[in-house]
């Protein structure tokens, strides 16, 4: 508790004072606040759209000055950023949620690109080297600094991005969902990371849907609530919990996170058998071996596991065959055996798969939401293959105000949607392809509270209406508050089965290590 009373008399490194940034139509941020203490912790927090992005992307220079209105006062002087070069220059770094590194690139060149030591426009390669190596230390890697990036999880990878902070000698680290895409072991190590480098005086600001970990770490809590500052909670005072958060957040009691239904269960809607899928890339690898499982009409199923147990790879090879290579096995659909070989056969028979990474699979981002919402099913929309845009039009509108997709109109680009209302443009692209069966990998990734309570009764209307809905999460609280039925899956094998009134996260835990013992 040192650093509390150490940084409590601290000055600011940071303020904005009176940030106001408008886009066509939107008033992104309105006369936002916000101070950071030298040497602390800031989480910054609010649902989807609430303005967090847009702050930082003020705060660093993606948004130049001259483009919003406001001050922002940094180690003492007001400063004026064109860009982010300039903002890197006084040691303002920022970690985006999409990791910004070169995939054929080594460690050592991501580190030091655009900021290599050189000599005379000659880069020195043994100092870069040298200089890797002593960042990966501080950061807990062991990889050799000509590792290329590819060949890292993604967990090493948010450490490299790290490291090429470190290397730019910061001051301020800001960092936007960094566990979103993170297990459970490498979000610790991560945010242990964080607490080491509060104590060395760094101080961080922290996006995070996942309020157990902004509670774990975070001095002071600024919550944004469409486009302003709402609340600024301090941590240590003893009254701000996950419920008084979430309280401000969406600015009214959240009683429950998952909406309650009474589950009406019919006849096998989906029957998977000994399905078996090697690799992608390495034919002799297994991934998936020999599962067998089912989904019956009404209900919605879990799939528990770690990062790498094989979920993701059986979704999709299940639709379409759109992972894996020498895949075996049998599918049926209300008892029939059916053929999935394709997306279209999929598709036709009826199973729809909603991707875990909808920026690059699910959207086409510089496409608007009309556009989208038809995409998977175009005869819907179509004349003697001629798409008919009112009709168009009408389809899209119609899921706009079902799902309550926040937008000016479905004439918006995706990209400029928040996570939240993106995933919903997904669903509603399924959704318009009418499926019976309905697999949805990671739906609330990286989203808030609020939009992932109403993707929770999405599913559940999914399910009353007497679809087959799996779903795929790495939060177990999730899977217990949403699933009728929780399969646990770990190396590409289905290792329990149980009733989602009978399971636990200890118990989901205690499948897992029990079938790596056997």
């Amino acid at each position: 508790m040192d650093h509390i009373a150490a940084n409590a008399g601290k000055a600011p490194i940071l303020e904005m004072r009176g940030i106001t940034k408008t886009f066509p139509g939107v008033n992104a941020l309105d006369n936002v606040h916000l101070s950071v203490r030298a040497g602390e912790i800031h989480a910054v927090v609010g649902e989807n759209g609430a303005g967090k992005s847009t702050l930082m992307k003020v705060l660093s220079g993606v948004y130049p000055h001259g483009s919003y209105s406001g001050e922002i006062h940094f180690a003492g002087e007001e400063r004026r950023f064109r860009d982010i070069a300039d903002s890197e220059r006084l040691g303002i770094i920022i970690i985006h949620q999409e990791l910004a590194l070169v995939p054929l690139l080594s460690i050592a060149e991501n580190i030091f690109l655009g900021n290599e030591p050189a000599n005379g426009g000659v880069i020195n390669w043994p100092l870069a080297f040298a200089r890797t190596q002593a960042l990966l230390k501080k950061v807990g890697l062991r990889e050799s600094p000509d590792e290329l990036i590819t060949n890292l999880g993604v967990g090493k990878q948010q450490l490299v991005e790290i490291a090429k902070a470190l290397a730019k000698e910061v001051k301020l680290l800001i960092l936007d969902e960094p566990t979103a895409s993170l297990n459970e072991s490498d979000s610790d190590a991560l945010l242990n990371l964080l607490i080491e480098f509060r104590a060395q005086g760094i101080s961080a600001i922290l996006i995070s849907h996942k309020l157990n970990e902004i509670m774990k770490v975070a001095d002071t809590v600024t919550v944004l609530r469409d486009g302003a500052t709402v609340d600024t909670l301090d941590c240590h005072g003893g009254a701000v919990n996950e419920d008084r958060i979430i309280r401000s957040m969406v600015g009214r009691e959240l009683t429950d996170r998952y909406p309650r239904r009474v589950p009406k269960i019919g006849e096998p809607i989906l029957e998977v058998s000994n399905w078996v899928v090697h690799d992608a890339v390495h034919a002799d690898r297994l991934k998936i071996k020999g599962v067998d499982f089912h989904v019956r009409k009404g209900e919605v199923v879990g799939i528990a596991g770690l990062m790498g147990s094989g979920r993701t790879e059986l979704a999709m090879s299940l639709f379409g065959r759109s992972y894996g290579q020498n895949i075996s096995g049998e599918v049926k659909v209300h008892g029939r055996p059916v053929d999935v070989g394709t997306i279209e056969k999929a598709l036709r028979h009826g199973i729809a798969y909603a991707t875990e990474d909808r920026k690059t699979y699910g959207l086409i981002l510089i496409e608007d939401i009309k556009r989208n919402v038809t995409l998977a099913n175009l005869p819907g929309v179509s004349r003697h293959g001629v798409i008919d845009d009112g009709r168009e039009l009408t389809v899209a509108n119609k899921y706009r105000r079902d799902l309550n997709i926040r937008c000016p109109s479905v004439f918006q680009q995706t990209v400029n949607l928040s996570g939240g209302n993106q995933q919903k443009v997904v669903l509603s692209k399924w959704l318009f392809a009418g499926p019976e069966i309905l697999i949805l990998d990671e739906p609330t990734r990286g989203i808030d509270v609020g939009a992932k309570y109403e993707i929770y009764t999405i599913i559940n209307a999914l399910a009353e209406a007497g679809k087959g809905i799996v779903v795929i999460s790495s939060e177990m609280p999730e899977l217990l508050g949403i699933s009728d039925r929780i399969y646990v899956m770990n190396e590409g094998r289905i290792v329990d089965e149980m009733p989602t009134g009978e399971a636990s996260q200890e118990k989901i835990m205690r499948a897992i290590m029990k079938s790596w013992e056997e």
